[in-house]
């Protein structure tokens, strides 16, 4: 039985930030996968996250999205998680 659910975020962002918020994504945890659209909504670059990703393994990651960063002026940045659920089967609330 799956007790996570996956919930989705969308940032659009110049194409000089987008590495500065991964990063910060990434310290915050819980991403299973980072998707970066072009400004016409094609994906450009898809990194599917393990929870064990960290320090150098991340650099070649970051350098990838740089580079598709670079080739757009603006995009949108896809960030999926995991959420744990609550007992009843409902993801839990940020209450």
């Amino acid at each position: 039985m799956n007790d996570q659910s996956r919930r989705s975020q969308e940032f659009t962002l110049d194409g000089d930030q987008v590495v500065a918020k991964v990063k910060e994504l990434l310290h915050e945890g819980n991403i299973r996968r980072i998707i970066i659209k072009n400004e016409e909504g094609r994906t450009m670059l898809e990194v599917p996250l393990t929870i064990g990703l960290i320090g150098a393994a991340i650099l070649p990651v970051l350098a990838a999205i740089g580079a598709a960063a670079a080739i757009a002026t603006r995009c949108t940045l896809v960030v999926e998680r995991d959420e744990p659920s609550a007992p009843g089967g409902e993801p839990a609330s940020d209450a």
